[in-house]
């Protein structure tokens, strides 16, 4: 059954592809998705943006088919500090009420207006 996206799933991937490009392969004329190192299930990680790769549909693809592999990946883009310090973030908890959800999709609405206005702006995580 596939998860339900709400008003902040679509801001906080909105921010993540405003990057323009496949982070994987580096193409900019394909469907762009909003890639998760941690399920979206994981609620503590879903609207972090330490937890989240711009990707094309088919690298996308490709990465959830291949975990071993994208796991390698991660680690020489990020380094593996990154991985660490999100296995620790994934132990929280974030109890996503429906205050809470509204809250993220503010903040990552007024994150992207903010990169639309300024190009070189960095966007700043919820978490």
């Amino acid at each position: 059954m596939a998860i339900k996206r709400d008003a902040a799933d679509k801001w906080f991937s909105d921010v993540v592809r405003f990057k323009g490009y496949c982070e994987h392969c580096g193409r900019s004329d394909l469907r762009l998705e909003c890639c998760h190192i941690h399920g979206r299930r994981k609620k503590i990680l879903r609207w972090d943006l330490m937890n989240a790769v711009c990707m094309c549909s088919g690298c996308h693809r490709h990465m959830t088919e291949n975990p071993t592999k994208f796991v390698k990946w991660l680690e020489q883009y990020f380094g593996p500090a990154h991985l660490d310090i999100l296995q620790e973030k994934s132990n929280g908890i974030l109890k996503a009420n429906e205050t809470v959800k509204k809250d993220i999709a503010k903040h990552y609405r007024e994150e992207y207006k903010k990169m639309e206005c300024d190009q070189s702006y960095s966007p700043q995580s919820y978490t």
